[in-house]
């Protein structure tokens, strides 16, 4: 049986999305950002946010462990936040303390949702550098 999706939003600091970055990586998980590239660009005080939005299951390959695909909304070094996504495992999310009061989780998906993908955002820091 498929655990049931949270409906929820979880904040993490930078260290523990790193420790995720790390776990998706070492696991294979098709969503994640090189953690090198995490450590490069995150602000290093921040606070990111998780929203698990699918539950995926690789039925092509069996050996692959139940993930949720979360959005994640990640503060970068220029203060902005940048929308990306990460597969995290069901067990290492909910043992992520819930912090947050319904009306933030709300503010915080409303954010999400109009936030610039990561792949926007290094395409326009490129194009910033080369100008």
């Amino acid at each position: 049986m498929t655990p049931t999706l949270p409906h929820t939003v979880r904040a993490v600091d930078t260290a523990q999305l790193l420790d995720l970055a790390q776990e998706a990586a070492m696991h294979g998980f098709s969503q994640r950002l090189p953690v090198d590239w995490l450590q490069e660009h995150l602000a290093p005080e921040a606070t990111h946010y998780l929203f698990p939005t699918l539950v995926q299951r690789l039925t092509h390959r069996p050996e692959m462990p139940l993930q949720w695909r979360c959005q994640q909304l990640l503060t970068v070094s220029t203060g902005e936040q940048i929308w990306g996504l990460l597969d995290v495992l069901p067990d290492t999310f909910d043992k992520i303390p819930e912090t947050l009061d319904t009306a933030s989780k709300k503010e915080i998906v409303s954010r999400i949702e109009r936030a610039v993908k990561v792949r926007e955002w290094v395409e326009r820091m490129a194009a910033d550098a080369g100008s």
